[in-house]
């Protein structure tokens, strides 16, 4: 039972996750918005099992390192607003994180798609 009750507690603090990042991160909208619109569109347009399989984990992919990104800004906000270059970096890079698995569905989709 103390292992159920862990579990429910995990997923409570996961979904409070997500309503936080969908309430502060502009983006994170975006991006759920483009699942909800692409996702459909990938099971009605494409026949290969893997095509599917391989589009959908890279849309959930992007919201992953969406939530971690958004994590790394919120933990780097909270130590100190005071501009440093070690938080630029740390900043960026999850930003850069971000931009990479964006391309990744791009190239995934002209490949798949063309």
């Amino acid at each position: 039972m103390q292992l159920f009750k862990k579990l429910l507690n995990s997923l409570r603090y996961s979904i409070e996750g997500i309503i936080a990042v969908w309430k502060k991160e502009l983006s994170f909208r975006l991006e759920i918005y483009v699942c909800i619109i692409a996702i459909p569109m990938i099971l009605f347009l494409y026949r290969g099992k893997l095509e599917k399989i391989i589009l959908i984990l890279l849309l959930l992919l992007l919201l992953v390192i969406e939530l971690v990104n958004s994590a790394i800004e919120a933990l780097v906000d909270r130590i100190s607003n005071e501009i440093h270059p070690q938080s630029k970096i740390a900043k960026d890079a999850g930003s850069a994180a971000v931009t990479i698995v964006i391309l990744m569905n791009i190239i995934a989709w002209i490949g798949f798609f063309f």
